[in-house]
């Protein structure tokens, strides 16, 4: 049997790990302070509550959620049986170095013994802080994006 060019130029310099962003997790097993997407947004649970079963013999779950990027408010309804879509959220801590003029940090990876300057501080009120002792601070990794 032999091969047609496009079976003998076919690039592999680029690979994936095929691991998914996000994985299904029954609404009834979330909890309050965890994560879940919400209208695609990944949200972090601020207020969670089931109502009783109806005639048609479901119970729903209503979520609160506030989307981790951009601090706006979600709101979904699920019935508890069904499943909702959870981020694959990896969170890590850093102590802080230094601060550029730019506002972009030096942090301190304490596995590989290097720093990492690739991360901006927050605008807003999350990026104010007094230095008056050791700063950590925690970096989230979720999709292609980070946070901290």
């Amino acid at each position: 049997m032999s091969g047609s060019d496009t079976d003998e130029n076919v690039d592999f310099q680029q690979a994936d790990s095929g691991a998914s962003n996000s994985f299904p997790q029954q609404c009834s097993s979330l909890r309050k302070n965890g994560f879940v997407l919400i209208k695609d947004r990944p949200c972090k649970i601020v207020e969670m509550s089931t109502s009783k079963t109806g005639k048609h013999g479901h119970a729903k779950v209503h979520l609160v959620g506030i989307d981790i990027f951009t601090g706006k408010k979600y709101e979904d309804i699920c019935p508890s049986t069904h499943n909702m879509m959870v981020p694959v959220v990896v969170r890590k801590e850093y102590p802080l170095m230094d601060i550029s003029d730019d506002g972009f940090v030096s942090l301190l990876d304490e596995d590989k013994n290097e720093t990492r300057d690739d991360i901006k501080l927050p605008s807003g009120e999350l990026g104010k802080f007094e230095i008056n002792h050791q700063l950590y601070l925690i970096n989230f990794k979720l999709f292609k994006y980070k946070i901290i």
